[in-house]
């Protein structure tokens, strides 16, 4: 086969993901970009063109920067509770811990086979104030649990609890995967030289694991706004008064439940610009320090 028809054949391969890509992601954000310079409630016939005025409405509203932080606060407990845990988790149950490994493998990334939906239904009933397990223990100690979905904080603390059991088990195995490829003669060398195991971990493993690493770290920070969406709709739909909302809820809520399209199309792409601008930063200062075995 010539080179300009196997060249040909690799583009008739790429073609069907191509168009895939273009129909479902390509087109959906041109026509957001769109959307965020009209006036629409997707209901009159016609659009009205505002120019940047959504735009400007966006930067000047209180709630934008009260889901932004929002946000916020969900990405830094999913960073601690789905990226630090799993890796301290990883790193103790392929040095430290010798026996059942497959069970605690198991056990940690059965609930990712479990929907959301369900989850969140299932969490509503453990954590419920009044009737719940939680609740009924606590109350034998003479303990009273928190109405958490009425109180700022504790909604998102709960939320962000519910999402990280879903997704716990994802970040687990790949960590376990990326540290259990580390080299034995490595660690053996540090062990026999009495290196503690704070330092293997700090000072061996971390680092020739980096790749994983940031590559799990980068989805945890998507994962706290896109997993979270799930559990917000479901349970407290933003409330009480917007506390437990974020970005993406947000703009879900102000197109399909306020019907201010050009609100959520204008909110949505400066999501995206922030999210660009992180990964360019990620790109250029935190790449540099990346371990890659082969490079």
């Amino acid at each position: 086969m010539s080179a300009n028809k196997q060249a040909l054949f690799a583009y008739s391969m790429l073609f069907p993901s191509v168009v895939i890509m273009a129909v479902f992601m390509f087109w959906p954000f041109l026509y957001t970009i769109y959307l965020s310079f009209f006036d629409w409630n997707m209901i009159k016939p016609t659009k009205e063109f505002v120019g940047l005025q959504n735009y400007i409405e966006v930067l000047k509203d209180p709630l934008t920067y009260k889901v932004f932080g929002n946000s916020a606060v969900y990405i830094f407990i999913l960073l601690l509770l789905n990226f630090t845990v799993p890796y301290i988790f990883a790193f103790i149950l392929d040095f430290v811990i010798g026996r059942m490994k497959s069970f605690y493998k198991s056990a940690f990334f059965l609930p990712a086979f479990i929907s959301l939906v369900v989850g969140s239904i299932l969490f509503t009933w453990i954590l419920n104030p009044v009737s719940g397990p939680v609740a009924i223990v606590m109350g034998w100690f003479g303990l009273e649990m928190p109405i958490w979905s009425k109180l700022d904080g504790w909604v998102i603390f709960i939320l962000s609890l519910i999402t990280s059991w879903k997704i716990f088990g994802y970040n687990f195995i790949l960590l376990y995967a990326s540290i259990n490829g580390i080299s034995r003669e490595v660690i053996e060398a540090a062990r026999l030289d009495n290196v503690p195991l704070w330092k293997i971990f700090f000072h061996i493993v971390v680092p020739m694991s980096s790749a994983t690493g940031i590559y799990i770290f980068i989805i945890t920070i998507v994962q706290g706004l896109q997993f979270a969406f799930t559990p917000i709709k479901v349970i407290t739909q933003g409330g009480p008064n917007y506390a437990s909302s974020n970005v993406i809820y947000h703009a879900y809520h102000e197109a399909f439940v306020l019907y201010r399209t050009g609100h959520s199309a204008a909110l949505s792409i400066l999501t995206m610009v922030i999210f660009v601008i992180l990964l360019i930063v990620e790109f250029k200062y935190v790449e540099r320090g990346i371990y890659y075995e082969n490079k």
